[in-house]
């Protein structure tokens, strides 16, 4: 028999392997305030450019600023 630990451990690392692979592929994501609208409606009623994502409705994923960190901290040991 294989632990509930083991297992549950196995799932986490290929869910964040399969993560870490699909912001290696798609770096991009939706804006999580307009949802990719590029705008949002204010107080008032009236629309605006979403200041989160400048109007553009896309944001860096987590785990691509992940990538680029690592992929930084790797170059800058080579040097």
């Amino acid at each position: 028999m294989v632990p509930i630990a083991l297992l549950a451990s196995l799932a986490t690392l290929i869910y964040a392997a399969s993560y870490l692979a699909v912001c290696a592929v798609s770096p991009w994501g939706r804006c999580r305030r307009c949802h990719g609208r590029r705008s949002h409606r204010t107080a008032i009623g009236t629309r605006r450019d979403c200041p989160r994502c400048d109007g553009t409705g896309i944001r860096v994923r987590t785990g691509r600023r992940l990538l680029d960190y690592i992929r930084a901290e790797y170059r800058a040991g080579q040097q």
